[in-house]
């Protein structure tokens, strides 16, 4: 009889909880939506995932950012070096040749976007060494460096697209940085897709009026440049074509491999977004509560939840939680459940204890 008193009454306090409980509850729900980013994260950015859309695009449209002129210097110390080196190894390197300079610029562009037409070629052991060294040196150069700069680039003409958009609608700046930040993938897509379409126009006038070649032919060797193909039956035989080689050649390239990397992106954010709406859409189960109830007290309360459907969704890992918890406890000195200053300045203070310990 007892235990059915208990039991009855536990329902119905669930069911009728209260007003202590009700207001317990709300306070942690206040508490929970106030708690908005961490203090170090409120120091150094104005929020957890970096500046605000709006302090961002002044920033962007303000100045390069230091990285993009890191690579800028970069790239000019790896063609300046490249230069001089095959300028001066020349006499070793057979193929059509044109302009000393020009052509020692060209085969290192050739070179680093693997491209490869085999209009020049190396002729002696050491300007093949050199040649190896430089394809890899190049292709370093491209994946690490000159891609982020291109996507920095790409963001830098995000703006300009929105508004292009938006043109016959009166739309203010917050409704557009909103929509920069929900489509930001797509409208990268659909910058380096009208980047790369220019880019085969231009080469494909250029080539079919300064060198001479064919619409077919021009269309043909446009396309093996960018995609790095480079059969080495059609490819730019003058010097004003290798001058503008020198700068077609890379912007072609790294247009066609941003746009493969942002399509893969999209198709991800797209699968995502339909993996968050079915974990929101479906009905919660008894499986679910048990699976949801983290510390196992019978009761799943805000944190258990929202962790359970980050969870289901994949922006976390059980991985992710064990570290989390793992810190807290460390945290926790009094084993309380909860975090104070008293138990942060503790576990401080037994840290700068271990310290002389482990040295």
């Amino acid at each position: 009889m007892d235990h059915g008193a208990a039991a009855k009454a536990s329902v119905s306090g669930l069911l009728n909880p209260s007003p202590q409980t009700n207001q317990k509850a709300a306070l942690k729900r206040k508490r929970y939506r106030r708690c908005r980013s961490a203090p170090v994260a409120a120091c150094t950015h104005p929020h957890p995932t970096g500046p605000d859309p709006l302090h961002r695009s002044r920033i962007i449209s303000r100045k390069l950012h230091p990285n993009v002129v890191k690579v800028i210097a970069i790239l000019a110390i790896y063609l300046g070096a490249g230069t001089v080196i095959f300028y001066l190894t020349r006499h070793h390197m057979r193929g059509k040749k044109t302009n000393g300079v020009v052509d020692a610029v060209y085969f290192c562009i050739v070179t680093m976007s693997t491209v490869g037409y085999g209009d020049i070629v190396p002729n002696s052991v050491a300007t093949k060494l050199l040649a190896c060294a430089f394809v890899f040196t190049g292709m370093a150069l491209i994946v690490l460096g000159l891609s982020k700069a291109a996507d920095y680039l790409v963001e830098k003409q995000e703006m300009l697209l929105v508004r292009a958009l938006h043109m016959n609608q009166n739309v203010g700046t917050v409704e557009m940085m909103k929509e920069m930040e929900t489509n930001r993938v797509k409208h990268k897509c659909l910058v380096m897709s009208l980047i790369l379409v220019v880019v085969m126009i231009a080469g494909t006038v250029f080539l079919a009026e300064v060198e001479g070649m064919s619409f077919v032919d021009s269309f043909y060797c446009v396309c093996c440049t960018i995609t790095t193909l480079g059969y080495g039956d059609v490819s730019f035989n003058t010097q004003g074509g290798r001058v503008f080689a020198i700068f077609w050649i890379l912007t072609g390239s790294i247009s066609l491999a941003q746009l493969l990397f942002y399509t893969a992106e999209l198709n991800t954010e797209r699968r995502q977004k339909k993996l968050v709406k079915w974990v929101l859409g479906r009905q919660m189960t008894k499986l679910d509560l048990e699976a949801a109830d983290l510390d196992e007290d019978g009761v799943v309360d805000v944190s258990d939840f929202i962790i359970y459907k980050l969870k289901e969704m994949g922006k976390i890992s059980q991985k992710d939680i064990a570290i989390v918890m793992k810190e807290f406890e460390e945290l926790d000195v009094d084993q309380s459940g909860t975090l104070s200053n008293t138990d942060v300045q503790l576990a401080q203070l037994s840290q700068h204890r271990e310290l002389p310990k482990q040295s």
